[in-house]
């Protein structure tokens, strides 16, 4: 099942959403697709650990070994936008690519959990995709906070998809599409580190709570993303998270009207 959260009518609504992307509230209404607003599927977001180079031809793509353990960094929840709704290119600088990835959402506090129980610690699955400026990443062990840090750039989302309806999370293909080309694919085979392993990791050393997202990586392909364009990531199974690019001085312009 897919669970997403929307605007309706100036009404936050926890829905289900069908295979024509309808939203069904609790009480039976049918939304039907293109009458609402996407939100983020996940209410409250706590910790967002996000890894590096955890794809293989990605490490290599970019001239790097890859990791001997998993490379793990801290995201804010200012990052996270919406399905459907801009992220934007910073003035002045030279490259920024897209990043497909899988997303874990975790459901209950893990502690100390093994591999082979790790999967009844996790909610669900999205997408989403981390934005990344490479002007200033200096070093992938330490990524810079200009880089994965801004306002906007990690879309996550529509929905949320039951582990349950997964035939093989290991197996599942990635897509990323600019303007409908496609300039990105994979499969989450290539994994170093897969979701069990990764819960595993982290809990042994920390407390995961619910509303924690673990996104795991992203294969090779990068196109540099400039105002206007449109990106679409996909992975098999899942579903499609897109979001248009804006300027920096539009994109602010946009929010501040907003407000």
């Amino acid at each position: 099942m897919k669970h997403a959260r929307i605007e309706y009518l100036g009404e936050v609504l926890s829905v289900t959403i069908d295979d024509d992307s309808n939203a069904t509230t609790s009480d039976g209404r049918i939304i039907p697709s293109g009458q609402f607003n996407w939100l983020s599927p996940i209410e409250n977001p706590g910790t967002v650990f996000a890894l590096g180079l955890n794809y293989a031809d990605h490490a290599s793509e970019l001239a790097f070994e890859p990791p001997k353990e998993p490379l793990v960094f801290l995201k804010g929840s200012n990052t996270l936008t919406p399905n459907q709704q801009p992220s934007y290119r910073p003035n002045d600088i030279e490259f920024m690519h897209y990043e497909c990835e899988l997303v874990a959402v975790i459901g209950k506090e893990a502690r100390n959990v093994k591999r082979e129980q790790a999967m009844a610690y996790i909610q669900g699955l999205t997408i989403c995709n981390d934005y990344a400026i490479r002007d200033y990443l200096e070093n992938y062990y330490r990524p810079n906070l200009r880089v994965k840090s801004r306002d906007s750039l990690c879309p996550i989302g529509p929905w949320i998809v039951d582990c349950d309806d997964i035939e093989d999370i290991n197996n599942l293909a990635l897509t990323t599409h600019v303007n409908g080309e496609l300039t990105q694919q994979g499969n989450t085979s290539d994994m170093i580190f897969d979701i069990p392993y990764l819960i595993e990791y982290l809990s042994s050393f920390m407390t995961l709570k619910p509303g924690d997202l673990i996104a795991t990586g992203t294969p090779k392909g990068v196109k540099d993303i400039v105002p206007g364009d449109v990106v679409c990531c996909s992975i098999e199974g899942i579903g499609n998270l897109e979001n248009p690019v804006l300027s920096e001085d539009e994109f602010y312009a946009r929010r501040t009207i907003k407000q």
